[in-house]
């Protein structure tokens, strides 16, 4: 089985810091999306838990595409929001995204290291990539 990492030489983070890990990982079929924020251009884009969710899930759509994975191929989302009353807000948008088909998940209420309300990892699986 093979490994191979998705932008391994590491993405721009707030203030231009190079980021020390992978936007991906895939190995056996499986993919690995790292954290999310609400990002572009290495700057954190302003706007509430509706606008911030919508673009931590696209960032991660956006890595998947890169990688050949598809929305149907997610298994499983952990979630990160800055505050507990974002929890409805957040399910919304991931309701319209995810719809019929949702995966598992976990969410968490914690400290962001970046200024944002939410970050969103994804994991995949793609039979036919193994």
């Amino acid at each position: 089985m093979s490994i191979k990492r998705y932008g391994a030489e590491g993405g721009t983070g707030t203030g231009g810091q190079r980021l020390p890990f992978s936007r991906a990982v895939e190995a056996g079929g499986w993919l690995y999306v790292s954290g999310q924020t609400p990002m572009k251009d290495g700057e954190v884009v302003e706007g509430g838990i509706v606008e911030q969710s919508r673009l931590a899930i696209q960032n991660c759509l956006d890595i998947m595409a890169e990688a050949g994975y598809a929305l149907m191929d997610v298994v499983h989302v952990s979630v990160i929001l800055t505050d507990a009353r974002y929890f409805q807000s957040f399910n919304k948008v991931f309701s319209e995204i995810f719809g019929d088909h949702p995966p598992a998940r976990i969410c968490c209420v914690a400290d962001l290291v970046v200024d944002c309300k939410v970050e969103v990892d994804v994991t995949c699986y793609n039979a036919a990539r193994v």
